[in-house]
């Protein structure tokens, strides 16, 4: 019996990295009935990308509005899906990574009964306020999903770090099967911007530079630092910023890089000019998610203009550098890639995380149940985990080393107090010795007194008697006093 999988997907991203999925799904009309869903979070660049993949939804939401909120986008996904799911009768839904249409999607299905499978799971930077809203978005997805598509080991790592152990499986990561899908040498431009361009005269540097996070000072910190790489070499390179439609973005964008002649301030692209953009490009400064997996798979370092990533694999591996959003750190970093050989070398060679192109081919094997053992995470089997194994019993051993020491010193302490008392022992019976020595000489002292006191009145008594015993004074002081 046939399987029916819905993929929900609403943004630019999660159209480029589910396509390959979905079309590998589509080759297999046997075993799965194909349905799919968007919600037009993205409407514009959604489009673009369903059009370049000749991908035809099933059901179309279209809640996009101006000035969506995103308790707005999550009410009106949850609402929209309710139809969907009873009407479509899904045996499983597939969402993808991090966006509030996959977090309402999982929540839909939870409502419903019906397993969930997280495509690009287990992403974690740590900080549930960057990348916002994404991290809690793929974290709370994952709490609901029933099979988890891993791309790395170390994403498959953080899901059985929070206690999730069944049905993870590493696949790598779809993006890299849509990348080489599209890029291709010789690549015509569809954007008239870049129509024009003679890209063999200058080395090329890609920005693209959007998150929420950096809006306001970060971005402003940013745009400075690519303005005075810009007008430093001006001469001979060119820098192209496809920028976000988000208002905020474009207003700053025009303010600080405007009016400078080796820098385009260009419209969003679609995902096949961008893709081969990238495999064009010397480098690239960013802040988005998908181009530390897309510009390492081309050979292209990246500066990630963020405090931290939820890919550290990419910076693990060398071909991702973590720049934040400091001026002078993006500038100098910048200056390094287009001065030093070496560096970048270094940067543009390291091996790509993120897999082979084939993720899409694992996934369906897995929802075919036809070969899911070959991609089941085993974290026994992992060096990572016995590294950690390692450390962990390094430390109990040197817990247990420093309570033994403690032991020794509490014993070697008590052994010095115990002759410290036998010493003050020994003092207190001297002292007591002597006091009783002291005593006795200071009774005989009063006593020998005593006796003197009485001879001496004896002597005074008899001289009152008969004044002549007078004369025999002399002799009577000097045997009381030589007594």
């Amino acid at each position: 019996m046939k399987k029916k999988i819905l993929s929900v997907l609403g943004t630019r991203p999660e159209a480029i990295k589910m396509a390959p999925l979905i079309l590998e799904i589509a080759k297999h009309p046997d075993c799965f009935d194909n349905i799919v869903c968007v919600t037009a979070q993205h409407r514009e660049m959604l489009d673009q990308v369903l059009d370049i993949f000749n991908i035809i939804p099933d059901y179309d939401l279209n809640i996009m509005q101006p000035k969506q909120t995103l308790s707005g986008v999550m009410g009106e996904i949850l609402s929209g899906l309710d139809s969907v799911i009873a009407k479509s009768r899904p045996d499983i839904i597939l969402v993808h990574g991090d966006t509030i249409t996959s977090f309402a999607a999982a929540l839909s299905a939870f409502f419903h009964q019906i397993p969930v499978g997280h495509v690009e799971a287990c992403l974690r930077s740590g900080n549930k306020l960057s990348p916002f809203p994404e991290e809690m978005a793929r974290t709370l997805t994952g709490s609901i999903a029933d099979l988890h598509f891993a791309p790395t080991k170390l994403n498959a790592e953080n899901l059985y770090k929070s206690g999730i152990t069944k049905n993870v499986y590493i696949t790598g990561n779809t993006v890299i099967d849509a990348l080489l899908s599209i890029v291709r040498d010789g690549y015509s431009f569809k954007n008239n911007d870049l129509c024009g361009i003679d890209f063999q005269t200058k080395k090329t540097i890609l920005i693209t530079i959007h998150r929420r996070e950096n809006l306001g000072e970060p971005m402003k910190n940013i745009l400075t630092a690519i303005k005075r790489l810009a007008l430093k070499y001006e001469n001979d390179i060119r820098f192209i910023y496809p920028v976000h439609k988000n208002p905020v973005v474009a207003e700053c964008a025009a303010k600080i890089l405007g009016g400078l002649g080796n820098v385009y301030l260009i419209g969003p692209l679609d995902v096949e000019d961008m893709h081969n953009l990238i495999n064009i490009s010397y480098f690239v400064i960013t802040d988005s998610g998908g181009l530390q997996e897309e510009a390492p798979a081309l050979g292209k370092p990246v500066l990630v203009c963020r405090t931290e990533t939820e890919r550290p694999e990419a910076v693990d591996a060398g071909t991702v550098k973590i720049v934040w959003a400091d001026e002078e750190n993006i500038y100098n970093e910048a200056v390094s890639l287009l001065e030093n050989t070496d560096e970048y070398k270094r940067m543009s060679r390291a091996v790509n995380p993120y897999g082979d192109g084939r993720a899409s081919k694992r996934i369906v094997e897995i929802l075919a149940a036809a070969d899911q053992a070959k991609y089941v995470y085993i974290p026994k089997e992992n060096p990572f985990l016995e590294i950690i194994a390692d450390i962990n019993r390094d430390i109990d051993a040197k817990i247990e080393d420093a309570q033994n020491f403690g032991k020794l010193r509490d014993k070697e302490m008590h052994r010095q107090f115990s002759l410290y008392e036998a010493e003050i022992q020994k003092k207190d019976i001297v002292i007591d010795e002597l006091r009783r020595n002291n005593a006795a000489l200071i009774s005989t002292h009063q006593d020998t007194l005593s006796s003197k006191k009485f001879r001496l009145a004896h002597m005074i008594a008899l001289t009152a008697k008969n004044p002549l015993k007078i004369f025999l004074w002399p002799m009577w002081i000097f045997k009381l006093l030589t007594r």
